[in-house]
């Protein structure tokens, strides 16, 4: 496997890590925060939080390293961030209307609606090993959210968190068509757009707050859990596609609970155990996931970062140029052999 692929999903990883210790805190902020405008500062605290890491990065790195967004991408862009508007008010409307636990375990439906509207609608390639791999790293998420049966129960709440990972399911596979470009650009646009949309849509419903500590807490929580986090989730699914990144990032209850054990020095449960097994499991066949057949590549002008030691970038400079780079440039159409996985440049039907 590609150091690129490798360090794909690590980001993945991490991503999810910081994305789990977003539930309990929002569940604490909730008391205080009317649930639009708690996904309204979230976005806010991601959009704010990553304005000012690019304006860093800028200042850093005077020479243009990233493709930017182009008119190509806006019905993307525009459906990412009314889709960002939609699931996490819908999530929060369902937090406070069921449990942590039902809220948990029907997150994991997320995963499941990123691959089938990946494989249905964008006709991205998902094998039988990645689909095995997506049933069991599911399964061990169910096994570690239900303690026992009578944990879980169907309620209306439930029906709102459904609807949630359906739209992040959509917004997953929008976004995945924007990983081309620069993922800081993608994250402020999807910070602010999302952010204030929720907003100007709380004012509507007349939610207030005057607790300012935990409007504070609300963006820098927001920074961490959705800025940071989504920023290393395009970076995986630039080179990973859709649907292997979700599953990646299905982990991040694993790493809650696993960090609670440590934290507090608790013994570990036995469905703890075999979910971290059987999620073991199906992390193997997700990172071990790869075929080799011919395939034909399209004529295809784009722009996005890139190099010259891949096998697909084989356009002259009329300078000599090493290491990574962006302009737009122009794939010839050609066929060979070789093992790839769904990243940007091999999104053919099977």
């Amino acid at each position: 496997m590609e150091i690129k692929q490798y360090k794909a999903i690590f980001f993945a990883i991490l991503a999810a890590a910081l994305y789990a210790i977003s539930s309990p805190i929002s569940k604490l902020l909730l008391k205080e925060i009317p649930p639009t405008l708690m996904a309204s500062f979230l976005y806010l605290g991601a959009g704010i939080g990553m304005f000012f890491v690019s304006f860093a990065k800028g200042k850093k790195y005077k020479e243009k390293t990233e493709g930017k967004l182009t008119k190509q991408e806006l019905p993307y862009t525009i459906g990412m961030v009314i889709l960002d508007i939609a699931a996490p008010i819908l999530l929060m409307v369902g937090l406070t209307m069921t449990t942590p636990a039902n809220v948990s375990l029907l997150n994991n439906f997320e995963i499941v609606a990123t691959s089938l509207i990946a494989l249905l609608i964008f006709k991205e390639s998902i094998s039988k090993r990645l689909w095995g791999a997506i049933f069991l790293i599911t399964l061990s998420s169910i096994i570690l959210s239900v303690e026992d049966a009578s944990s879980f129960s169907f309620s209306f709440g439930s029906i709102f968190v459904l609807l949630a990972c359906i739209c992040w399911g959509l917004e997953n596979n929008c976004t995945r068509k924007l990983s081309v470009k620069d993922p800081l650009q993608v994250v402020v646009i999807k910070g602010f757009g999302s952010g204030i949309g929720s907003l100007l849509i709380s004012l509507l419903l007349g939610e207030k707050i005057s607790n300012t500590s935990y409007i504070i807490a609300a963006l820098i929580l927001g920074f961490f859990a959705y800025g940071l986090s989504i920023f290393l989730y395009i970076h995986a699914q630039r080179y990973l596609g859709a649907a292997k990144t979700s599953a990646y990032y299905a982990i991040a209850p694993f790493i809650g609970v696993g960090l609670s054990l440590i934290i507090f020095k608790e013994v570990p449960t036995l469905s703890f155990i075999v979910a971290l097994a059987v999620m073991l499991i199906g992390a193997y066949f997700a990172s071990t996931e790869e075929h080799f057949h011919k395939h034909t590549h399209i004529l295809l002008i784009h722009e996005h970062i890139h190099s010259h030691d891949d096998n697909h970038h084989n356009h002259i400079h009329p300078e000599p140029v090493i290491g990574e780079h962006t302009h737009i440039h122009t794939h010839e159409k050609f066929t060979h052999t070789h093992k790839h996985k769904s990243d940007i440049h091999h999104c053919h039907v099977h």
